[in-house]
């Protein structure tokens, strides 16, 4: 008969459940912080409209209203019913398109020859976009004046929508060079064997590759030139050519008070295009940003 005795267990060692914790504790920290910087960058937005959306006496009293109430959409009415509004909403579409569209149709041709062919000056035709780039707006606005004054462009749309397209095709051509980049130069390669030239075969492959960055840097070229103010205020002088900033502007007087619902009004209404323009190429947008930022 066999004696069995009783060995002593051995407690299992407690969890260590502190890194876990500090995990928690950190992600919790950086959830907040990032709900906090978001809840910054929406407020003011929220506080246009909620300006927007108040009467007289909610936006000029003593304590302010969070909520708009009482409700009122006279300062969008007062908006919409002036005529130099949607004339200036024509001249700033008209202004935009045209700067798009010379800017994506120059930066393609750019970016083009500087990822496909190989010359001397590759680096330094790069370096000096990428100086044009870095000079302040401002350093420009007397040679831009004369220049235009010079060409009789001034008080035209095609003059202005040629400063911002020539603003905008710097940074175009930088985005625009990393996409054909990531695009193998071998699929253009495979097309002119079976026939078709090298231009046709950019145009036939390359180009339907590279909707993503033609949306990507066409937002950009498409912001720039929507709501730039200064640039507009030196070349665009005569009142009936005024582009949305500068029509803006009506409503603040240094001898008159500011009437801020209109203000507010307005800036909601200038920023219904964009918005509109974001929930289109949202998706299309998303996928060239980050699909220009690495070579295949």
């Amino acid at each position: 008969m066999s004696v069995q005795y009783a060995t002593p267990t051995t407690p299992l060692p407690p969890r260590r459940r502190g890194p876990r914790l500090r995990t928690r504790t950190g992600s919790f920290f950086l959830n907040a912080l990032t709900l906090l910087a978001a809840v910054v960058w929406v407020f003011p937005v929220y506080w246009m409209v909620n300006s927007s959306l108040q009467s007289y006496s909610g936006v000029y009293g003593a304590n302010a209203n969070l909520v708009p109430f009482p409700f009122s959409v006279a300062s969008y009415g007062e908006v919409l019913a002036d005529s130099s509004f949607w004339r200036a909403m024509s001249q700033s579409a008209t202004v935009t398109a045209i700067a798009v569209v010379v800017s994506l149709f120059s930066a393609v041709l750019a970016a083009a020859a500087l990822s496909r062919f190989r010359f001397r000056s590759k680096r330094a035709v790069l370096l000096t976009i990428l100086i044009v780039q870095m000079i302040p707006a401002e350093a420009l606005f007397i040679a831009q004046y004369r220049m235009m004054d010079g060409w009789g462009l001034i008080n035209s749309v095609v003059g202005l929508a040629l400063l911002y397209a020539g603003a905008s095709i710097p940074i175009t051509i930088w985005m625009l060079k990393g996409f054909v980049d990531g695009i193998p130069y071998e699929l253009e390669e495979a097309a002119q064997i079976d026939g078709c030239s090298r231009f046709g075969a950019f145009m036939r492959v390359t180009m339907p590759l590279l909707a993503p960055g033609f949306v990507a840097s066409g937002v950009f070229a498409l912001l720039a030139s929507w709501n730039e103010y200064t640039l507009a205020l030196v070349v665009m002088t005569d009142p009936g050519s005024l582009t949305l900033p500068l029509w803006l502007r009506r409503f603040s007087s240094p001898f008159e008070a500011t009437d801020w619902g209109a203000v507010m009004a307005g800036s909601a209404l200038i920023a219904i295009p964009v918005i509109i323009v974001f929930m289109f190429v949202q998706s299309r947008m998303a996928t060239g940003l980050t699909g220009g930022s690495v070579k295949g």
